[in-house]
């Protein structure tokens, strides 16, 4: 007789669809693919302006600059330092000649100042800066600053009794970017080969291991050409390519690693391949689907941010998890119908034996644990419940920054040490606070005595000091004031001089002449506006995630019990995570291991990030193993035995799960910057406690503590749309469940 299918839902008609027009869904994915690569490298990605990526009065210092047509000046410093001679002995100012005619000579050079000229000789006459402007906007900057880069470099290998040394805008965006492309490549590379590795371990077997690859890369591919074909009017960053990687390949990897493991199980229970694919597309696809739209949801809060580049972020996310649910949903069946039992193929024996575990039974590991939690659940709850409040304790110490560029680079780089070199010897320089001008009539009497006063004014403060320089731009009535802070550009010092800067100097000054703007920019005003853009919105963007995510966990289950475990384990995990970031990198425990050190603080956007992001995948392994849990709670079992069987039966999924999802972060936290660092590590300790402590400890024992008020839901909220689980398939007889014992290829 045969089996029953299950009700037909959204995921379950693109399953059958796809099963029956298999061709159709497999070339028209791969047209879809090619097509979207094309048109979007065809059409060129449009990045994220510096009038959108900062927020407050450095957006509209940028603003003004833009209108007027005006490039912020890639400034460079060469250092020309001495322990013995000062900057009068002849020897010294032969030194600082041979670099002015090396950097002249170049011809990528404009504004080129000797510090003779400018008076950027410090107090102690030890050190000198040539001053110059390297030609071109940033980007020809990126790529003329190799010239003098060079030429400095030249003068320094053939005379070791100077220090010369460069510096500045340029030179560290040429870093960055040749950085992020390595970094980048070799996430590509090891993190592909680490997801292969573990499936293969996983499913024994060549072909099953490298489809979830294949889907996953394939639509990051896509995912890439339709963020670069709609850039031009939602703008994408670097960073936003690096985000898609880094949660396409996970999530695409595990909505396929669900639905290929219920498949397999289902024909190891002895269906026949069309029910098998019928049942995994109304179960695990659902779940997919479920799971899918959480991520999209939770990270459309980023847009409440009002940051560009957090926006690019959120939306080269979303469109990547939606291209990943639409391949699991369509061409993943379709690849399925026709390969059926062959996509077992390709064998390794000595990896035989470890996938061919019971579906029904789960691991030995997974049973060892969950007997105890299941007979003692509150002793496990209390237990659980302390080891993730003990790792989250941290979190009350936790200090966000906007890493100054010191703190961001690894030890030892050679630009760091220049960077610390001049500061040393230059206070306030090479990240001076910059006031953008723009005036009625720059050239007026009145603002020609606002920009004498704002010198005098801003030196008597006592938090700022010179060489103050003006750069007039007569023809746009704009001009641009260097003003050095004192403190190291991101302390307490510093911040106080800015305030000091905007809110006295400023006003006092330049902004009596009516008709003036004057905005002050720099890497602390920078710093100082980021931060608190980002502290106003993290209550907004938090309220909306955790309020729609359990929303969806209401409809999706509805249950409000499990709809406030979601949400409260999350927050654990998320907890967790948070943590550790701070005992790492803030106090720096453990954080050499990591092949970095505490820099006292955490990146100010990735607590708000890893919200969002943890907030969305969390939800991968609550919805796949609580829908396992609600199909044996419908079936008839009770909750506990539910639990027990879901639980189970979800143990070897979730644990390759999380494995790829861990060792795909952890890659992360190998990268040179420290923010990617940050990032990936409170990534991969999350996804960690999530697969283990939550979802194998506190997710059974409380449910099993709650019992049938698992299922509670008041009649109040009856009106909710019922987004609730399709009806099980019918259970396999015994006797076909036992089946053909090569058949239980399991995960």
């Amino acid at each position: 007789m045969p089996a029953a299918r299950p009700r037909t839902g959204f995921a379950a008609a693109m399953g059958a669809w796809s099963a029956r027009h298999r061709r159709t869904a497999v070339f028209g994915w791969l047209l879809f693919v090619v097509l979207a690569a094309y048109l979007g490298g065809a059409a060129g990605s449009h990045k994220v302006t510096d009038a959108e990526s900062m927020p407050g009065q450095v957006a509209q210092a940028a603003r003004i600059l833009d209108q007027a047509g005006l490039k912020p000046p890639s400034g460079e410093s060469v250092l020309v330092q001495s322990a013995t001679l000062t900057a009068d002995a002849p020897a010294f100012r032969a030194e600082v000649g041979q670099v002015v005619a090396a950097v002249e000579a170049t011809g990528r050079t404009t504004d080129l100042r000797s510090p003779y000229d400018s008076k950027a000789i410090s107090a102690d006459r030890h050190s000198a800066l040539v001053r110059f402007t390297v030609v071109g906007d940033s980007d020809q900057a990126t790529v003329n600053v190799t010239a003098p880069l060079d030429a400095v470099a030249a003068i320094q290998r053939g005379d070791r009794s100077f220090t010369v040394a460069e510096f500045g805008d340029a030179s560290s965006n040429k870093w960055f970017a040749d950085q992020f492309g390595h970094d980048f490549a070799r996430a590509e590379w090891t993190a592909v080969p680490l997801a292969l590795g573990i499936l293969l371990i996983a499913f024994g077997a060549v072909v099953a291991a490298v489809l979830p690859v294949g889907l996953a890369l394939t639509a990051f591919v896509a995912a890439g050409g339709l963020v670069a074909l709609s850039s031009s009017f939602l703008h994408t960053s670097d960073d936003a390519g690096s985000v898609m990687l880094l949660v396409g390949l996970a999530v695409g990897v595990d909505y396929c690693l669900f639905y290929l493991r219920r498949e397999r199980e289902e024909r190891a229970a002895g269906r026949s391949a069309a029910d098998a694919l019928a049942v995994a597309a109304a179960t695990s696809g659902r779940a997919v689907l479920v799971s899918g739209v959480t991520v999209v949801v939770a990270m459309a809060g980023m847009f409440l941010t009002g940051i560009a580049d957090f926006q690019a972020m959120s939306y080269a996310t979303i469109v990547v998890v939606v291209t990943a649910v639409l391949g699991s949903l369509t061409v993943l069946p379709a690849l399925l119908s026709m390969l059926g039992d062959r996509v077992e193929k390709g064998r390794v024996p000595l990896l035989r034996r470890r996938g061919a575990t019971d579906p029904s039974g789960g691991s030995r590991i997974w049973n060892a644990v969950l007997t105890p939690v299941l007979r003692f659940p509150l002793v496990a709850a209390v237990l659980a419940g302390g080891l993730l409040l003990a790792l989250a304790a941290p979190l009350l110490t936790m200090h966000t920054a906007n890493l100054t560029f010191q703190q961001m680079l690894p030890q030892g780089n050679a630009l760091v040490r220049t960077s610390e070199q001049i500061e040393a010897a230059f206070p306030g320089s090479p990240a001076p606070a910059t006031v953008v001008v723009k005036a009625a009539d720059l050239s007026s009497p009145a603002m020609t005595q606002a920009l004498a006063d704002f010198q005098t004014r801003a030196l008597a403060t006592g938090r700022m000091h010179g060489p103050i320089e003006i750069t007039r731009y007569a023809a746009q009535n704009v001009a641009t004031i260097d003003v050095p802070l004192n403190g190291s550009g991101n302390d307490a010092t510093s911040t106080a001089a800015l305030r000091t800067l905007r809110q006295d100097v400023v006003p006092d000054t330049l902004l009596k002449v009516p008709g003036t703007q004057a905005p002050v920019a720099g890497q602390t005003a920078g710093s100082y506006d980021f931060n608190r853009q980002m502290t106003g919105s993290m209550l907004p963007v938090f309220a909306f995630v955790v309020l729609f995510a359990f929303l969806l966990m209401l409809a999706s289950f509805r249950s409000l019990g499990i709809a406030i475990t979601a949400v409260l384990l999350n927050l654990l995990s998320v907890g967790a995570a948070y943590g550790v970031l701070t005992l790492v990198f803030q106090h720096g425990v453990g954080a050499s291991l990591l092949g970095t050190a505490g820099v006292g603080a955490v990146e100010s956007w990735v607590p708000l990030f890893l919200f969002v992001i943890l907030f969305g995948l969390s939800m991968d392994y609550h919805v796949f193993v609580v829908s396992r849990i609600k199909e044996a709670h419908d079936r008839g079992l009770p909750t506990r035995a539910a639990v027990s069987h879901g639980i189970r039966s979800t143990a070897g999924v979730v644990s390759s799960a999380a494995i790829i999802m861990v060792a795909v972060f952890a890659v992360f936290g190998t990268l040179s910057m420290q923010s990617m660092k940050q990032m990936g590590v409170g990534l991969a300790v999350a996804v960690l406690v999530d697969a283990t402590v939550i979802r194998g400890v506190l997710l059974p024992s409380v449910m099993s503590l709650l019992g049938e008020r698992n299922w509670y839901l008041p009649r109040w909220l009856s009106w909710l749309p019922d987004l609730s689980h399709s009806e099980p398939a019918a259970p396999v007889p015994a006797a076909v469940a036992e089946g053909p014992r090569h058949r239980r290829v399991v995960v």
